[in-house]
């Protein structure tokens, strides 16, 4: 063997060596990011998908920190999707799901694959039932408003114009969510507070074509309805398009929850009295920045309330100056 032969042989050997130092990484090698799974409610609706930019805008600014995965319902009652949303998450072995139940019951087996699997589980939105959690032994952390006082006090607002009482109807969301149920308590709080008499009370299912239909037909049934309360703005805004087109003789007075942009239109012209602030946009970053102190092991598992702020006419023209999202 020459020399040169050698040297080659010698630097082939070496290089070898290296190859396989590297095949097996550095002795310091980063751990992964963490995968963070948002799951929500219907992306119709505006809330939920100003909810969702929130999200990917607080991701973006931190691309380093974790990666996140957007998920949504086409409708907010199709339940069994977002339940095959919950395990399709499983299986991709993410490290935490942030999620905004459609049910506050249905939710709460799939919920508990999850933890059975490792994943860190934070509620916003709406809040799971807490007996069915303790029937799985879980304990998973909410963030989200007090419904049942932003929705009194939004109600208020519109019955104190009727001091001899008033002639209420209530649309309800999904009637087994947790957030319509305490909306619907605040909403007949207020009315028995006020001395007001509740003509009905039905679900429109937080949807703005069944609110249209629904209030039409109780209109028809209830000429003599002065208020209607709506436990979400879609349900508000079908309201009002049914009152446009019922011709009473009287102004109706409708109240809606959320604050998404497309009510301001209509409190700026009256036809919709007021809603509610729950910052919504929050939400899911708030949901996020537990999941992550969760994953590290740095956070303690308990509720958080959020503020609520009841919206009027006065308070629209700043905001409706300014470019939507």
């Amino acid at each position: 063997m020459n020399l040169r032969c050698a040297r080659r042989l010698g630097v082939a050997a070496l290089l070898s060596s290296l190859v396989a130092l590297a095949a097996c990484g550095p002795a310091t090698e980063e751990p992964a990011k963490p995968t963070v799974a948002l799951i929500m409610k219907s992306l119709a609706n505006e809330f939920f998908v100003t909810m969702a930019a929130a999200a990917e805008r607080h991701q973006e600014e931190r691309p380093d920190a974790y990666e996140l995965v957007v998920n949504g319902i086409k409708n907010e009652s199709d339940l069994a999707q977002q339940v095959a949303l919950v395990d399709q998450m499983i299986a991709l072995d993410v490290d935490a799901i942030v999620i905004a139940p459609a049910d506050s019951k249905a939710l709460v087996p799939a919920l508990a694959r999850a933890r059975t699997n490792g994943i860190q589980v934070v509620n916003i939105d709406n809040q799971l039932d807490r007996d069915v959690l303790a029937e799985f032994d879980l304990a998973i952390p909410f963030i989200g408003p007090d419904n049942r006082k932003g929705a009194k006090a939004a109600a208020m607002v519109a019955l104190e114009r009727y001091p001899e009482g008033a002639n209420v109807v209530v649309l309800e969301g999904v009637t087994s969510a947790h957030n319509a149920i305490e909306r619907r308590l605040g909403f007949t709080e207020a009315i028995a507070d006020t001395g007001a008499t509740l003509l009905t009370m039905q679900s429109a299912q937080w949807d703005q074509t069944k609110a249209a239909e629904v209030t039409a037909a109780v209109l028809v049934r209830h000429p003599e309805a002065q208020v209607i309360l709506a436990a979400n703005d879609n349900m508000a805004l079908g309201a009002a398009s049914a009152v446009s087109f019922a011709e009473l003789d009287h102004e109706v007075t409708i109240v809606g929850f959320d604050n998404i942009s497309a009510v301001h239109p209509l409190l700026e012209d009256g036809r919709i009295l007021a809603t509610v602030e729950q910052y919504g946009d929050r939400f899911a970053v708030n949901g996020i920045e537990l999941a992550l102190d969760m994953i590290a092991g740095d956070a303690v598992v308990a509720d958080r309330e959020t503020p609520t702020v009841v919206i009027t006419r006065a308070d629209v023209p700043a905001e409706s100056e300014s470019p939507a999202g």
